[in-house]
């Protein structure tokens, strides 16, 4: 793991734009991380990289079915793992299916196998006091490093 980059937001409309400011620079194949306890704002970071390519987009959290596509200029794939107990648990959602058509958001994505670690960007997301948020960004990897930088270079305040 190279490098940490820590962001804060204070509102759920600042986590939304967090989100949104970061997924221009998404690609395909890339793979973000998010971790994070219950209710830490992993959706509604995943919601505003949703919106910013479709506003409208109805984005909720894949807990129950897994997996939710959202078929964008770059596709964003959001998985939650948090149903699943073990890392080889994930062979069966065909994970390099979705990678060769786009983005994977993953919640609970410490659950993912260490070779899908490999070129990640890890996001680790607190809860402070009401609606303030701490992400902290690390990076495994040549792709990570890269989306770590594009992390870095987000504004201030988005």
């Amino acid at each position: 793991m190279s490098g940490s980059l820590v962001r804060h937001t204070d509102s759920v409309e600042a986590t939304g734009r967090l989100g949104a400011a970061f997924a221009i620079e998404l690609r395909v194949g890339d793979v973000v991380a998010l971790r994070g306890d219950l209710g830490a704002g992993k959706t509604r970071f995943v919601a505003g990289m949703v919106h910013a390519f479709d506003p409208h987009a109805r984005v909720r959290s894949p807990s129950f079915t897994l997996v939710n596509e959202y078929l964008l200029a770059t596709p964003i794939f959001h998985l939650d793992l948090y149903r699943l107990e073990r890392s080889s648990e994930t062979d069966s959602l065909g994970l390099e299916e979705y990678a060769s058509r786009g983005a994977l958001i993953v919640e609970w994505g410490e659950r993912l196998p260490a070779s899908w670690l490999a070129e990640a960007l890890m996001i680790a997301i607190t809860s402070g006091e009401g609606d303030q948020r701490t992400f902290h960004a690390s990076a495994f990897g040549g792709r990570g490093k890269e989306l770590l930088e594009a992390w870095r270079a987000l504004p201030e305040a988005p």
